[in-house]
Parts: C-alpha cells; structure tokens; sequence
C-alpha cells in the first residue's frame, strides 16, 4: 500500500530537523537496463538498502532532460525526466515506494541556470526584442569588444559568452552552455516557481537547491574587487582556478535573493511539511549567507556551505571553530552538514591519507558527523568507506577535471558506480560490458555483500549507529556545547528537552585518556566504540569514542 506524501508527512512537519538524508547520483547507483548508467527504476530497486541503513530521505542529483555538458546540472526541461533514467511514471514509482518505505523524497533543483538546449534560451537568443529575450543575462560588449566586467566562471575563464546572433555576451558561471537565468525578471521567478509546484505536487517531500546564492547579479554588472591572496580559500573552487582571486561581492551573494527566497518558501507552505535545504557556495561569506538564508522562518529551512567539504583537515578545534562559527552567524538558522558528496574528494582520501585504519577512520567520521548540532546528508559508498577512485586521464567524463588537469583532477573521483555484489560483473551495478565510469578494484573488495552481516564492517558499523542515534532526541534535534579537552579530542555534548549526552572522541592514531566531567554519567551502549572508564578517566584507543548520558 502505497502512503501519500501528505500521510507520511502529517506526523512531523519539523520532520527536515535532524535528518539523515541519503543522497543518491542517479548516474551511478543502480542501472536496471544494462546501459552502464544508473537510472530511476534502479534507485527504487535499491531503496531497501536505504531503509535498512536507517536514513530518514533521499536527495536524488538531477535526473531532468539534458545534453549531459555537466551531467545533469543543465537542465533542458525542468518538468520531465531524462529518458537516460526513465520516465515520469518511473519516478511516480519510486516516490511511492519510498514513502511506502517511510523514505522522504529530495530532489536536486538546478535554477541558478538551465542549460544552452532549453526552449527558454532557445528563443531568449533569437533576438533582442522576443518574450524571452530578457530571461537570461545578457549584456553589449565593450566598446573594444572585451566582456563587460572581469566577472570569472567556476569553470575556467571569462563568464562571458559571445552570442553572434544577438551581437551580446550572455553570462554563465560555470561551463558556457549554462547560461544564467536572469532573476530579476518577475516573469522568470514565475516560471521557476511553477517548475516547484509541479513536483511538489507528484509527491516530492522536499529540494535541494543547487548553488542557491548564485541566483541574483549586479544590474550594474560592477566588476569583482580583487582578493588578497591571504584571504583566498579553495573551498568553492580548486586552488588552481583563478576564481579564487576575485572577492565574488557583484556576480552573486545580492540582496535580492532574500526576497525571492521567500516566495520560494511561500511556495512550499501552500503543500504540507516541504522543506528545502540550500548550497552555499562561498569561501569567504558563506556561514554569513546561510545565517540571512535561514533566518526569521521564511525562507530556506537549512542551509549548507562548505566548511566541512573543504580541504581543510579536520581536527577537535576545527570542528568547535566551525559549530561555534555558524551559530554566531546564524542564531536563527539550522545547517545542514557533509563530509562528502558528488563535487568534492571522499572524505576518507581527503583527511585520512596517512591514515592507517582507514575503517576505525571511517567509522569515527560517521559518528562525528551523525552527532553533530544540524541535518546530515551521507554520500552513496560512504557508508562502505569508500575511497576517491583515481581516474586516469583517458577514461575523465567530468569537463572540470579536462580543463585543469592534472593539478585538478575534477569530480569524476567521487562519482563511480556503487558497489553492491563483490562477485558479480561490474560489482552488480550494471550488467554492460563497460559502465560510464570504471569502477576500482579496492572498491568491489568493499561491496555491500562483502561487508554485510559482519559486524565489524564500516556499512554495518552506520547501520548500527543510526539506530542508536535514533534513540536519543538530543542527537537530532539539541542544541551543542563544546567542551575543553586534550588537542586530540573533540568533547562537546548534546542538550535537549533535558536530556544531556556526552560525546568524546580520539581523533588520533594513539590511545588517550581523558577525564569523565563532574556529574552522574551512565554509559552509553549499542553504539559499537570500545573504551573503558575507570575511576572516572576515560581510555579511548586510537580513532574511538564514547558516549554517556547524564543522570
């Protein structure tokens, strides 16, 4: 029987507050009809896997029509499914198996930008003086035929495209089949909102919305203000990509955004318990702009930016630092946290490359990330502890990776295939000869059947924690408060409507030993960790954790 979005709903509209949400890159989870690249009915045909890990939603990348430039992320038509995935009925299907499964629904809304194929740029091109010709941004050449501002794509070069029909730049910031959509035009905020209700009403239970403060640029089309190099960050583009040199106050981050956001959100309040979480990508604004984005109830539930998908290694104070930075930006706000996802290294190769026990690793980031203050979102493989695969250079799908390799090798890393039978062709993924991407050896060693049943495999290991997160409120919905601890551990504990835990971790290779805080603490089980408490120290072995619950 299947249960309308409505239904599932209906018990908890703070449902989006403190979830775990899967996300899925439909290219590469399941392939039902053995062309090498995963689709709609393979996603459904994997959905007890998700129900079984214990996640509360899925978050589906785009699966919309689209020439493929950037795999999805240029949307040809917004109300339809590629024939690569499926059909419509195909995802009518899978809505109503995943609510059958009491799995929310998620999908990636992409409508900072549509892609070069779309009818709207179609005929937006065609003149100067077209229904359409206003909806995406266009601007007249300098007098000396340059762009009209030093404005940069994510991608590589100008973000600035010349247009011979028009006799006009058009902007995209990222690959130049990506024109920006011109927000300012009441007209186009119209048309995108419908795009929304049309999934909304098919069932969808929430979005997610791909770079979010991307969506307004300056009318005055103001050149960017230069970067002092000790402020550049390579958080949102690769250290290689001159980007990072510009401080990006005019080419998005505007002001007008807050007031669309909010009809965005009106948008979702006329269906019941909807909820959104944003991309903030920004290096140096970012956990500033989800605090406006998730102020005052009106507008994005949560946000995320990327303070945790960053190079950066992650230590104790780093993590404090970042917990404690957001709150003060966004008092008001909710996060929502990663480690990793489809645009960045595995988070098990990009802070654990000297790492020995990569599964004692892999195991203590989860619990880390699982009891943080904020929603989580796990990146299909993470719960296997899979590792970045390395692409060589002839097999590169990703245009990013072609354009700076090899210092940046791009994204196709983080995007092979899942891996679900260590035994079958191509891991059980698919049965074409040769998928879209090569999956690694190491990574068919580490397939759902090799690892399931056994207690000490990373898969069971986030099978077992998400149940025990669930029986404690304070972990999803409480609020934080770091502790001091040695440089090693990161202590904080979790407080809500008076349940108070404590959480410690040894974020090292090397036993510590760490002091119980004053009060009356009763050790937690069922998590999996081992650590032993005697006379009120705590011994906690390499890569462990403990957790204790007062009075």
């Amino acid at each position: 029987m299947s249960i309308s979005a409505e239904a599932l709903s209906a018990s908890d509209k703070d449902w989006w507050r403190g979830a775990v949400i899967y996300q899925i890159y439909p290219r590469s989870y399941q392939d039902s009809n053995g062309d090498g690249i995963g689709d709609l009915k393979g996603i459904t045909a994997r959905l007890p896997h998700i129900a079984a890990l214990g996640a509360d939603a899925i978050w589906i990348s785009p699966f919309f029509p689209s020439p493929m430039r950037d795999f999805g992320y240029d949307v040809s038509n917004y109300c339809d499914v590629d024939p690569m995935f499926g059909s419509l009925s195909d995802f009518d299907t899978l809505i109503a198996e995943a609510h059958r499964l009491r799995i929310k629904v998620m999908i990636d809304l992409v409508i900072s930008h549509s892609s070069d194929q779309h009818a709207w740029f179609i005929e937006s091109r065609s003149s100067r003086v077209n229904p359409k010709a206003d909806w995406y941004v266009w601007a007249d050449a300098r007098p000396d035929g340059t762009p009209p501002n030093n404005w940069l794509s994510i991608f590589g070069g100008s973000a600035w495209a010349w247009d011979p029909t028009r006799m006009q730049y058009f902007m995209h910031n990222f690959l130049s089949s990506q024109p920006d959509l011109n927000l300012h035009n009441p007209e186009v905020q119209d048309a995108l909102l419908d795009v929304v209700r049309f999934w909304l009403k098919r069932g969808v239970n929430g979005f997610r919305l791909d770079t979010i403060n991307f969506y307004f640029h300056d009318r005055e089309l103001r050149d960017n203000p230069a970067l002092a190099p000790e402020r550049r960050n390579a958080s949102t583009a690769p250290a290689v990509n001159p980007y990072n040199f510009q401080e990006h106050i005019y080419d998005k981050n505007r002001p007008e955004n807050l007031d669309f956001l909010k009809r965005f959100r009106a948008v979702l309040d006329e269906f019941p318990a909807i909820a959104a979480v944003g991309e903030v990508g920004d290096s140096q604004r970012g956990l500033e702009i989800v605090g406006e984005y998730t102020s005052g109830g009106d507008k994005m539930q949560m946000c995320y930016a990327f303070e945790f998908l960053a190079p950066d290694h992650l230590t104790p104070a780093r993590v404090a630092e970042v917990q404690q930075a957001f709150s003060a930006a966004a008092p008001e706000g909710w996060a929502c946290w990663a480690f990793s996802n489809h645009d960045v290294v595995r988070h098990v190769s990009r802070w654990g490359a000297e790492v020995m026990d990569r599964d004692a690793f892999a195991k203590q980031l989860s619990a880390i990330l699982l009891t943080q203050r904020g929603s989580v979102c796990i990146y299909q493989g993470e719960e296997l502890g899979l590792t970045e695969a390395d692409i060589a250079f002839a097999d590169l799908q990703d245009p990013y990776g072609i354009q700076f390799w090899p210092e940046f090798k791009g994204r196709d890393g983080c995007r092979t295939p899942m891996v679900w039978d260590e035994h079958a062709l191509q891991s059980g993924f698919s049965t074409a000869d040769r998928p879209w991407l090569p999956i690694p050896v190491e990574h068919q060693l580490r397939a759902v059947s090799a690892q399931q049943g056994h207690e000490g495999s990373v898969l069971e290991h986030y099978r077992r924690f998400l149940a025990f997160r669930r029986q404690h409120a304070a972990f999803a919905k409480g609020d934080i408060a770091f502790l001091d601890a040695a440089p090693e551990v990161l202590a904080y504990e979790r407080l809500h409507d008076g349940e108070r835990l404590l959480c410690l971790f040894n974020m090292s290779d090397a036993p510590v030993a760490a002091g119980l805080p004053a009060g009356d603490w009763q050790v937690l089980e069922g998590h999996g960790f081992d650590s032993t408490l005697r006379d009120g120290t705590i011994d906690l072995p390499a890569w462990g954790a403990f957790f204790a619950r007062h009075g």
